[in-house]
């Protein structure tokens, strides 16, 4: 009974140890599945929009992040005080900034994430009218802001309709074809 007893508490112990063995063997860090790998160094950017006329915050406005390549994109709104943060972009990054607001007109612009912070201030305009071909426009204003620009300024009209051979256009020709004379 004695002996049992020992045999017993000899199995127990045995098993006990087995098991001890196997735990710390699944311990070892040479046979973990995956290793751990750091997600790179981020930027944190606040944007803060404003409106252009009298530079009071905007509220409400989306502000899009767009992240080069296929690594998609996020929206954000402004707060009361027209700021919006993100902490998320990572360092060394391309962005799109884009900011949408309703009765404004749309901004776009690409930015280089290079530093762990960036602010950007944002004045949006009221949109502008339409330019259309039924209006008279002021050639002097138009060729002002070709200048401004950087483009040629406006070509001179196009050449009048070339004349006959005998430079009359008002006459017709003496003799039209098909006609006896």
């Amino acid at each position: 009974m004695l002996f049992q007893r020992h045999l017993r508490s000899l199995t127990v112990a045995a098993a006990c140890f087995a098991i001890g063995c196997i735990s710390l063997s699944a311990q070892d860090s040479a046979h973990r599945g995956r290793k751990f790998k750091a997600p790179p160094p981020t930027s944190k950017v606040e944007v803060t929009v404003v409106r252009d006329a009298d530079s009071k915050p905007i509220e409400n406005a989306a502000v899009i992040f767009h992240l080069d390549g296929d690594k998609g994109n996020m929206e954000l709104k402004t707060n009361e005080d027209g700021k919006s943060t993100i902490d998320i972009l990572p360092i060394g990054a391309t962005m799109r900034l884009q900011i949408l607001a309703k009765g404004f007109q749309t901004y776009g612009e690409d930015y280089k994430i290079d530093k762990p912070e960036m602010s950007f201030d944002v004045r949006l305009k009221r949109p502008g009218e339409q330019y259309s071909i039924y209006k008279n426009h002021d050639q002097s204003q138009d060729s002002q802001k070709n200048q401004k620009n950087g483009d040629a300024a406006p070509k001179d009209p196009p050449p009048a309709a070339p004349k006959d051979k005998q430079g009359n256009e008002s006459k017709p020709p003496a003799n039209p074809q098909g006609q006896p004379q």
